[in-house]
């Protein structure tokens, strides 16, 4: 299987990693328009050979776009002109907006629209890791519109990064991931420039700063460069998200103004039931 990987940062990189490790995958390409990314995945053994794009397309076997999802909605209708029998994935964090632009495109059956539910807080090639999708859920959207066989194949690579698979439309995994994905991150954003906002002197927060606070704000060290897009993709499902969380946040605010001990007991012997889900 020789696989060419687009985009060698956290996901893509961490991918190679285990693809290769575990048997998946005899050659990796790589292709990114970031050189020093490119020489680093290079150097660093992430892959085997460094080409560029229409290289990666003709040598590949199965290729997967690893880019901010703006990226992929530019590259992916031009990658699919110039396949043959290849098969195409990608692993972006919205599906909706991908897959209405390639649904009438003909080598369509080609691409597996999928979304690996992992990642960290950091980027780059440097943030790579073994074990990365270990027990996470792969989500493959519209998995009708694939071929059995392109299915088959990104389903193996899935399975040997031991994920379980999930399988879904495209516009309900958008509405899901609002809600379980990207509400964190916009969560954490705010939470750290509410914190810089009020706390001008950073020693102190670098003192006070315990396990809670560093979880939770863990995320605002997300990638702007990745994260927009999403937003920008996913815009609806997530001011909706947003209409409900800000909601949510003015009713405590005002039982905490109240000082209503018992109203605050309620919401949060309320959110404790989150326990029943993760």
């Amino acid at each position: 299987m020789r696989v060419t990987i687009i985009g060698l940062g956290l996901i893509g990189g961490s991918m190679a990693i285990d693809l290769k490790k575990r048997k998946f995958a005899d050659v990796i390409y790589g292709v990114d328009k970031n050189t020093l990314h490119a020489e680093t995945a290079k150097n660093i053994g992430l892959v085997d050979k460094i080409v560029n794009l229409d290289e990666g397309i003709k040598l590949a076997d199965l290729i997967i776009v690893s880019t901010p999802v703006n990226i992929v909605q530019t590259i992916l209708p031009s990658i699919l002109d110039k396949i043959n029998n290849q098969i195409v994935t990608d692993v972006s964090s919205t599906k909706h907006g991908i897959c209405e632009l390639v649904k009438n495109h003909p080598k369509r059956e080609n691409f597996v629209a999928s979304h690996p539910m992992a990642g960290t807080e950091y980027s780059g090639p440097w943030a790579a890791i073994s074990h990365l999708y270990d027990g996470r859920s792969a989500i493959i959207c519209n998995q009708y519109e694939s071929s059995k066989k392109a299915l088959r194949v990104v389903e193996d690579m899935y399975g040997s990064l031991n994920m379980r698979m999930i399988y879904m439309d495209a516009k309900s995994h958008d509405v899901h991931a609002a809600y379980v994905s990207h509400i964190s991150h916009i969560s954490s954003f705010i939470l750290a420039l509410t914190v810089l906002d009020k706390e001008k002197d950073e020693k102190q927060i670098f003192n006070m700063a315990g396990g809670g606070f560093r979880s939770t704000v863990r995320l605002a060290k997300s990638s702007a460069e990745m994260w927009t897009p999403i937003f920008n993709q996913n815009s609806e499902n997530v001011v909706d998200v947003l209409n409900t969380y800000i909601m949510k946040l003015q009713e405590f605010k005002i039982k905490i103004a109240e000082n209503d001990k018992s109203g605050i007991s309620k919401m949060i012997e309320d959110a404790n039931k989150i326990k029943r889900i993760v």
